[in-house]
């Protein structure tokens, strides 16, 4: 039997209930089973007065998780999945997204389906989906001083939000561009439907090789939302003399000095979803966010006396 792993998170008792339940069962079918908790993806939050603790991207792997492990639970909800693949994706581990949380956008099955969902992966009755991460790094001059592996998005602003910052960004060998704006959103096709979304850029399908590039509220009727080839690397630099803050994902973030200066390039590492049957990307649309919902009553074609 493989050897597998569970990512759970510890906050809510019932991922943290499953998480047992699914270690014995697995240990009886004879599974190797080791766990871990989704904190381990969780970098926090410096403070503006230093040090910044750099931890690499490829540092973050639980102790056991390594090209062995034939596939990995996640228990939680999408903040869960978020910092799972943070830990795993170095090590080319597939993930089955079992939500416990709210919205579960990013789950593939619910609590409830997981003894036929599990029955199927131990019999190889799946195909994994590869979205594409980016690389997001804080620079003091050469030096790397933060960074952190994203799926979603990479999201630069003042504090308060509420405050104009003027941005300059430089997208691969193209000519810099000025931003006046409360803050930018660098976003890859998965997180196309997370805060870029709410910020008026486009839904993107997944496997579409591209980045995202989203003011927050421009101060300008001519910044508008930019979407390049993923292979681009992104530079950013502000000209306000007070600190930013970098929220990474939502759930990993960084102060940015003002003579630092935020870099984003593809990731050598995909995130791997474990999918049960065809990916239905405009299906998930539609039940968590209403896409292509009717919101008038269409005509009908019963005759009315």
């Amino acid at each position: 039997m493989p050897k597998v792993g569970i990512i759970f998170n510890d906050m809510k008792p019932a991922a943290q209930e499953a998480a047992a339940l699914w270690r014995e069962k697995l240990t009886v079918q004879g599974c190797e089973v080791h766990m871990a908790n989704g904190l381990g993806g969780l970098l926090g939050y410096s403070s503006p007065t230093r040090p910044i603790c750099h931890t690499p991207v490829d540092s973050l792997i639980p102790p056991h998780f390594d090209e062995d492990m034939a596939f990995a639970v996640v228990l939680g909800g999408d903040g869960t999945v978020l910092s799972a693949f943070r830990q795993v994706a170095p090590a080319g581990i597939p993930l089955l997204t079992v939500n416990t949380g709210h919205m579960g956008f990013l789950t593939e099955a619910y609590l409830n389906q997981l003894p036929k969902a599990m029955e199927q992966v131990l019999a190889g009755d799946y195909r994994v989906e590869e979205r594409s991460m980016i690389v997001v790094k804080v620079c003091h001059g050469e030096n790397t001083v933060w960074e952190a592996l994203c799926l979603n998005e990479m999201v630069l602003h003042r504090e308060p939000l509420t405050s104009m910052c003027h941005f300059e960004v430089s997208v691969g060998n193209h000519a810099p561009v000025d931003i006046a704006a409360d803050g930018v959103i660098i976003s890859t096709p998965t997180g196309s439907t997370a805060y870029s979304l709410s910020a008026g850029g486009p839904v993107i399908t997944p496997g579409v090789s591209v980045t995202q590039l989203i003011p927050i509220c421009p101060h300008s009727l001519a910044s508008r939302g930019i979407v390049f080839p993923d292979s681009e690397p992104v530079k950013i630099t502000a000209a306000n003399t007070d600190p930013l803050v970098m929220v990474v994902d939502g759930n990993a973030g960084s102060y940015v000095m003002p003579e630092d200066w935020v870099a984003t390039e593809p990731s050598p590492y995909p995130a791997k979803f474990i999918r049960l049957g065809s990916p239905e990307f405009f299906r998930v649309l539609r039940e968590k966010l209403g896409w292509g919902l009717p919101h008038i009553a269409k005509p009908t074609s019963v005759e009315l006396p």
